[in-house]
């Protein structure tokens, strides 16, 4: 018997191989960093290799905004959204960007929604008992079963005309109506208007100059895949409060317990970054300073808020007299104006500084970066030029504060409250309101800055 040997061929296994991609991104100073990424990363994981490389402190704040200026509108990419597939939407010869930058108001409205959804805007489908709490609002969006009915008046612009009309509008899970009579809910007045789950929502940054709009607080609805202006449907709301009101909404509805997913779970992308991986940072910008008491063996934090408040009150005439002696001490004039200058300039090296910009471009650099409470920067004023600038966000509107010099016995002081309360130079004064409200309308909290990539 003989014994032939067979040769069996086995089906080739053919590796996936996923392809990469080369894309440009930028900071707000307009210097970029390309990055060659598989086509699976997600914006997240964007964000956490830009914020490894460049050793930024990841406080879940960065984000990746896609910028196209043909039609002068931006938005947030969300976290979870593949950053080639965004791009591989572009035409040809578009000019446009990536942008890496904070936004703090990206998910703020979890944890504050009562400024997001003022209760003129809100209203439900169905009757409830008692009053809704925003945070059961918010609970409303994320359910499948339950929605609330975002409602008011818009300024549209009528597609494929010049002009803008204003218009009532109402949002529902199944899409955005308009009323043709008034205020009207009634079935027969309301009118379909948009659907939204094809489209993205973006934010209009040069609306009066590329589309005539009446405000400054535009947004859009633009479709996935193609869309130039014409295929734009474009909004303009009264204030910023009413517009963040309508793109939160429209977010929500459109992306649902994918957003909270992303906010609680915000290292869960595709390219295995973990909170292991990350050496542990705090911030300022976290909000995370609390009042600490060292008088004693061991460091321990001041619970009572009226202790703290003694505390920080104790703090502030320390800093006070500290400024006395370190400047008192110089006898002579040349001295003492040489440690005013030392004073004067050791803010700017800060990132909360910022140089020689205006109050519209200070408006303008806060309202990008979410204009939730406390996110704020220092400035020259233009108007004085031996005075300086506090501007600030509150209740979603951007405010500003005169830092005035105050001379006494030959030194010099900044203060905010007409020489109540006195700092020798910026970074007391900053660190101080970072701690303590005091005549601000509350705490300092994010530092609006400009990365460099």
């Amino acid at each position: 018997m003989s014994l032939s040997a067979r040769r069996v061929t086995l089906p080739a296994i053919t590796p996936i191989v996923l392809q990469k991609r080369v894309i440009k991104i930028y900071s707000e100073d307009e210097t970029s960093r390309a990055l060659e990424v598989p086509s699976d990363i997600t914006a997240r994981d964007v964000c956490q290799l830009l914020i490894l490389k460049n050793h930024y402190v990841d406080d879940h704040s960065w984000t990746l905004f896609e910028h196209l200026p043909h039609i002068g509108v931006e938005r947030a990419i969300e976290d979870h959204e593949l950053v080639v597939e965004v791009v591989s939407t572009w035409g040809m010869g578009e000019e446009n960007k990536l942008y890496f930058r904070k936004n703090y108001a990206k998910y703020e409205f979890f944890k504050n929604p009562m400024y997001f959804f003022p209760e003129h805007m809100v209203s439900f489908a169905t009757e409830t008992n008692g009053e809704i709490s925003p945070p059961q609002i918010v609970q409303m969006f994320l359910s499948s079963s339950t929605y609330p009915e975002i409602h008011g008046f818009l300024h549209a612009k009528e597609q494929g005309k010049k002009s803008w009309k204003k218009i009532y509008f109402l949002l529902r899970r199944s899409g955005l109506y308009f009323s043709t009579k008034g205020t009207s809910k009634e079935p027969r007045h309301l009118q379909f208007f948009s659907e939204f789950g094809t489209s993205d929502i973006y934010v209009s940054v040069a609306g009066k100059k590329k589309h005539g709009a009446p405000t400054p607080y535009g947004f859009c609805f633009k479709p996935n895949k193609a869309g130039g202006p014409r295929d734009l449907k474009m909004f303009c709301a009264e204030e910023e409060q009413t517009r963040m009101c309508w793109v939160t909404a429209l977010r929500l509805l459109k992306y649902g317990m994918q957003l909270y997913q992303n906010y609680m779970h915000p290292y869960q992308g595709r390219s295995g970054c973990s909170p292991q991986s990350i050496s542990p940072m705090r911030s300022i910008s976290e909000n995370s300073l609390v009042a600490m008491d060292f008088s004693g063996q061991k460091s321990r934090v001041i619970e009572n808020p009226t202790e703290a408040l003694s505390v920080a009150v104790e703090e502030g005439l320390a800093w006070r007299k500290k400024g006395c002696l370190r400047l008192g001490n110089h006898g002579s004039p040349t001295a003492s104006s040489h440690s005013s200058a030392t004073s004067l300039a050791i803010h700017r090296s800060q990132p909360w500084f910022h140089h020689r910009i205006s109050r519209d471009e200070a408006q303008r650099l806060i309202t990008q970066q979410g204009p939730v409470d406390g996110v704020f920067l220092v400035r020259d004023s233009q108007s004085n030029p031996k005075t300086f600038v506090l501007s600030m966000s509150h209740g979603q509107k951007v405010k500003h504060f005169q830092i005035i010099p105050v001379e006494d016995d030959g030194a010099l002081f900044h203060t905010l409250d007409d020489g109540h309360t006195r700092f020798t130079d910026l970074i007391q004064l900053v660190e101080f309101y970072q701690l303590n409200k005091g005549v601000l309308p509350c705490k300092l909290k994010h530092y609006c800055s400009r990365i460099a990539l």
